[in-house]
């Protein structure tokens, strides 16, 4: 193979890993009933005309499996942060003590499992059409190198290369989805 096809699947393959780093980051936020800080990752809070995340403007603690315990630093951003959780649409309901923010877990229902094993499916779904996209692109860059004056012979072989490439990838991806789901549906 000659520089510029390694090249390829080199830059293929790092789309390819990103892609799935980007993928368990998402499933990540899909909690199965156990209370996580990384529940309120993405929630953003009005702050002095700035969107801010909520882990940089309060402790978020989680002292138990059900509950998260919010303590902003400026107690005057109590109401602006509740706000912000009820508007993110997570599913629960923070409780405002005066001091900080509670949000009780409740225990999931068979249906809310099914509800999250959809979420996670759609998030695999979007996961593969990323790698779909990417092995677009890498074919894309090997049919400019035949352009280029690289050999027919050598451009089936990187696209074959990029096409085992892509299949490993939506395997990694059914992988990671389906210790997900079992991690959801275990009681």
């Amino acid at each position: 193979m000659t520089e510029e096809s390694n090249f390829v699947i080199e830059e293929t393959t790092e789309s390819m890993d990103s892609a799935i780093h980007h993928f368990e980051f998402e499933l990540h936020k899909i909690k199965a009933g156990k209370a996580s800080p990384q529940m309120l990752e993405g929630v953003k809070v009005e702050y002095y005309g700035a969107n801010t995340p909520i882990d940089q403007m309060s402790n978020i603690s989680t002292p138990d499996a059900r509950q998260i315990v919010i303590q902003p630093w400026d107690r005057s951003t109590l109401h602006s942060i509740e706000k912000a959780i009820i508007n993110a649409n997570l599913g629960f309901t923070p409780s405002n003590t005066g001091d900080v923010i509670r949000i009780n877990l409740p225990p999931l229902t068979e249906e809310r499992r099914r509800e999250m094993v959809k979420k996670a499916k759609a998030e695999t779904e979007a996961a593969k059409v990323a790698i779909r996209n990417i092995r677009r692109n890498a074919n894309e860059s090997a049919r400019k190198l035949e352009k280029d004056g690289i050999a027919e012979d050598e451009i089936k072989e990187l696209e074959k290369d990029i096409q085992v490439l892509t299949d490993q990838y939506i395997v990694k991806a059914d992988k990671i989805f389906d210790a997900k789901e079992k991690d959801i549906l275990h009681v």
